[in-house]
C-alpha cells in the first residue's frame, strides 16, 4: 500500500511565501515523476508542477518565476516553494506520484489528501 501526505499549507498573506511537502511511503519500487496540482472552488484540477526522477521539471505558466519545485529521491519526498503568493494561487494543493510497487509491475498515479493554501490578507 502506498501513501503520500502533504505538508505545509496554511494561510499567508499576498506575496507572501509557503513551502509544500509530500513525501511517499509505502511498498515503493520506484518512482517516475512527482508533481503538484492543485483545485479551486468551482474549478477542475489544475497541473501546478511536476518533476522527473531525473530532476526535469515543467510548471504551469501562472507559477512560472514564483515556484520552485524540488524532490529528495532518498526521501521519496517532492517539495514546492511557493513566493509572491497571490490570492488566485487559493485552492486545495495534491500531491501526485506516478511508480511502481514492484520491479516487473505497472506504473500507476497516486494522490494525496489535498493541503489547503489560502492568500487572504
Amino acid at each position: 500500500q502506498v501513501q503520500l501526505v502533504e505538508s505545509g499549507g496554511g494561510l499567508v498573506q499576498p506575496g507572501g511565501s509557503l513551502r509544500l511537502s509530500c513525501a511517499a511511503s509505502g511498498s515503493i519500487f520506484s518512482i517516475n515523476h512527482m508533481g503538484w496540482y492543485r483545485q479551486a472552488p468551482g474549478k477542475q484540477r489544475e497541473l501546478v508542477a511536476t518533476i522527473t526522477s531525473g530532476d526535469s521539471t515543467n510548471y504551469a505558466d501562472s507559477v512560472k518565476g514564483r515556484f520552485t519545485i524540488s524532490r529528495d529521491n532518498a526521501k521519496n519526498t517532492v517539495y514546492l516553494q511557493m513566493n509572491s503568493l497571490k490570492p488566485e494561487d487559493t485552492a486545495v494543493y495534491y500531491c501526485n506520484a506516478f511508480l511502481s510497487t514492484t520491479r516487473w509491475g505497472p506504473r500507476l498515479n497516486y494522490w494525496g489528501q489535498g493541503t489547503q493554501v489560502t492568500v487572504s490578507s
